[in-house]
């Protein structure tokens, strides 16, 4: 029924589910991208709270969503407690499906007014899906020559996001290094808790918060709502309704720059409700 709804609609916005490590069922979100192939990640990090690490972050990542090393192509051969036993990944790069979202960063920068592109990738060593994965990038750039481009390894592009993400703008990679980076980037602004995400597709979308579903803290109040409601602001952007993203944005800036009323996980003590309040009385 929800992926009946969800094809209807076109649109999901998603709270956030734990997904079990090493056993039990598969990712929520690997099954609506096998339903909806939306293929393009996107992950805008800002600096919200001031007095970080650092100040006036503003970057994009965009990551390959269907292929690459999450699309769980594995295989074990072995018994349990086999010292000979063996696990096998298989990373899975198409021309296609590498074009198109090389294709969907450059056209997100533009439209987005972002004046450059790093496409990060371990074609070094990985030469053939990770050398397919940037010479569809070289190709797709050829088309915007407005757009400075440039291509990086992807453990060096670690290092520099961490010593200086002012020199990154967007970026771009296959699913798993998209994966990794993106969260790492999140944490240059305080952490998941400011971290939207949107799930793009040819005909349909999905938002949503990435952090996980924090069940340690459940009816103590203290959640901070800030990624979910960024990932809902995406939405009306994503739909040609900028302004309403706009202007939820705003209020989520008024009232943490303001400083008074702000969740545990920002360095205050507001509860989930009082910060949802000033959110609302600042929308009025």
């Amino acid at each position: 029924m929800t992926l009946e709804s969800a094809e209807q609609s076109g649109i999901i916005l998603k709270g956030p589910l734990t997904t079990p490590s090493g056993s039990g069922f598969r990712s929520i979100n690997v099954a609506f991208r096998n339903a909806f192939d939306p293929y393009a990640n996107v992950r805008p990090v800002r600096t919200l709270v001031p007095g970080g690490r650092y100040e006036n972050i503003d970057l994009l990542l965009i990551r390959e969503n269907t292929e690459g090393l999450c699309v769980g192509v594995e295989h074990y051969r072995g018994m349990h407690g086999d010292p000979r036993a063996a696990a096998e990944s298989v990373m899975i790069i198409t021309r296609f499906g590498a074009e198109r979202v090389c294709r969907y960063a450059f056209e997100y920068a533009r439209a987005n007014g972002r004046n450059k592109v790093t496409l990060a990738h371990k074609a070094n060593i990985l030469k053939f899906t990770q050398g397919l994965f940037l010479e569809a990038g070289r190709e797709v750039a050829e088309d915007f020559p407005d757009i400075e481009w440039e291509d990086r390894i992807i453990d060096a592009t670690a290092m520099h996001l961490v010593l200086d993400p002012h020199r990154f703008d967007a970026l771009v990679m296959e699913n798993m290094f998209g994966d990794i980076l993106s969260d790492l980037m999140a944490g240059l602004v305080g952490g998941l808790g400011f971290a939207p995400a949107g799930n793009i597709g040819t005909d349909t979308a999905m938002f949503e918060a990435v952090h996980g579903s924090a069940p340690d803290i459940t009816g103590q109040g203290v959640a901070n709502p800030t990624g979910l409601l960024l990932s809902a602001c995406l939405m009306p952007d994503y739909i040609g309704q900028q302004e309403v993203g706009t202007r939820i944005r705003s209020a989520i800036n008024d009232v943490i720059l303001a400083g008074r009323v702000r969740t545990v996980d920002m360095g205050e003590s507001a509860s989930t409700v009082e910060y949802t309040d000033a959110l609302v009385r600042a929308l009025a």
